[in-house]
């Protein structure tokens, strides 16, 4: 069985999340901006990872994943995200310390390890971000979509999950009591720049502004 490098194994959960967000095929230049790389970096690792048949790369075009690349980039996400958990509810970090430990944990290739760890979590289904754990199987489960931005006035959604994973908006976000799980109900939307009064329980009033709100992932209330 061939190895990879955690730099091969991170491009490729990079150009997952990439694609994911729309995009067919993920260039050079994207890769190079998001990395901080010199485009040239990229393009040799693009080509190392043409030869072990992980990414179709096509020179000037763009690069996707194959069925390989895409089955090994959904098991690093899962290693990730079941880390994630790990860390917060058993181990008592805020869901703002985890991410960096993740990156480093998620290399750790022990198959037999990470199922003993998905039970010993109860299986969990998302993260403590709100973002879904893919299955054993490989598959990816849908993540809410809708974002807190395009609620309406007088509506209700629970909060569900953040698309900034940065320290510094989880912060922001304990700060005002925004968490996960909690019903947001919108009073009013200031024309001017789009910021929200909301409330969430127990009643507290909260000014949100657009740039906050369009970084948070609604879903319907709980009944």
């Amino acid at each position: 069985m061939s190895t990879h490098s955690f730099t091969e194994e991170n491009y490729l959960k990079l150009i997952y999340a990439l694609v994911s967000r729309g995009a067919d095929e993920v260039s050079t230049n994207a890769l190079a901006e998001v990395t901080a790389t010199r485009a040239a970096s990229v393009t040799d690792m693009l080509k190392r990872l043409a030869d072990k048949q992980l990414v179709h790369y096509r020179k000037y075009q763009g690069v996707r994943l194959t069925d390989e690349g895409e089955r090994l980039a959904l098991t690093i996400i899962r290693r990730h995200r079941l880390w994630e958990v790990f860390l917060v509810d058993k181990l008592g970090f805020g869901w703002d310390q985890v991410h960096e430990m993740a990156e480093e944990l998620e290399h750790i290739r022990s198959d037999e390890l990470v199922e003993r760890l998905d039970s010993f979590l109860g299986n969990p289904q998302f993260d403590p971000h709100g973002d879904p754990i893919p299955t054993p199987a490989g598959h990816m489960p849908a993540a809410p979509s809708q974002k807190m931005a395009d609620l309406l006035p007088n509506e209700s959604a629970c909060l569900l999950g953040v698309l900034d994973h940065s320290a510094a908006f989880l912060q922001h976000l304990d700060r005002s009591g925004l968490v996960l799980g909690c019903t947001v109900n919108v009073s009013e939307i200031s024309p001017f720049d789009r910021s929200m009064r909301v409330t969430i329980p127990p009643g507290q009033t909260l000014f949100v502004s657009y740039d906050v709100a369009r970084n948070l992932l609604v879903g319907p209330t709980k009944a």
